[in-house]
């Protein structure tokens, strides 16, 4: 049976964050818990139940959906658990990385970093994003990278994938603009979450340095979300990085992304 809501839902907005079972999205949906809204949250993993009892002592309401964003069905079942509630606010943050050289990579493990941080991520913007436009009003937060900024040797499709993301979500901001939305991009750094021991890559020099906190950058997003911002990169010393690497010719990017990337590149400890 489920458990009963915290708050009269009728009078509260609602959110909806992907890639909310941990790290940044966990922290993203807890800044919408705090600031009056009720939640669909969505993760393809179980600890997305933990997610939701934790926001819930919060004060929000909360329905979670355990799917994998990486597949049609698994959009569709986010969807279809929104049951026609107008979206006030979709934080599209679910996503993989992957490690290693592309030609040593399973192609299905490929094949899910893109089908989850791009393909899946489009067709939930656009499931979400046409009933905003419809009623002129609503905020999209689109988690994109600074990884976007470089060739990522030893990790070319995750940042390939970003790169996009960062790229797309200028060109539907502008697209919506007039129709009372705004699209938003956080672009954050290395941030401590479970990504680098997913992508396998803690043996890297990158997977053993010093990391964001994602409660700061999920802050940080969501403020510029709710301002209205364009884009938002979080930390001065990424701010940093992303103005180096805009004048910096790419293959030298490509270079300095593998010393930092290239597996067993940690330093013995």
């Amino acid at each position: 049976m489920p458990e009963p809501q915290a708050t009269n839902t009728e009078a509260r907005p609602l959110a909806v964050v992907t890639g909310a079972s941990s790290g940044i999205g966990r922290e993203l949906a807890k800044c919408c818990a705090r600031d009056g809204f009720d939640l669909v949250i969505a993760a393809d993993e179980p600890a997305i139940e933990q997610a939701a009892s934790e926001l819930r002592s919060l004060g929000a309401g909360v329905e979670a959906v355990q799917a994998d964003l990486a597949t049609m069905e698994g959009v569709d079942r986010l969807v279809a658990a929104l049951r026609g509630r107008p979206v006030a606010a979709l934080l599209a943050n679910a996503g993989r990385g992957l490690g290693h050289g592309f030609l040593d990579q399973d192609f299905a493990a490929v094949r899910h970093v893109i089908d989850t941080n791009i393909t899946g991520t489009l067709r939930l913007l656009q499931q979400v994003g046409r009933g905003m436009r419809d009623r002129g009003e609503g905020r999209i937060l689109i988690t994109g990278s600074i990884a976007g900024f470089s060739p990522g040797t030893y990790q070319a499709v995750y940042n390939a994938s970003k790169a996009f993301l960062d790229s797309f979500s200028f060109a539907l901001r502008h697209e919506v603009k007039d129709r009372g939305v705004t699209v938003t991009c956080l672009m954050p750094g290395a941030t401590e979450t479970e990504f680098f021991e997913r992508a396998e890559m803690l043996d890297t020099k990158i997977g053993q340095s010093k990391k964001d906190d994602p409660a700061m950058v999920a802050e940080t997003g969501y403020k510029a979300m709710m301002r209205g911002d364009g884009d938002v990169v979080t930390g001065w010393h990424n701010k940093l990085q992303t103005a180096i690497a805009s004048i910096t010719p790419a293959g030298m990017l490509a270079e300095q992304h593998r010393k930092m990337a290239e597996p067993g590149s940690a330093p013995d400890r």
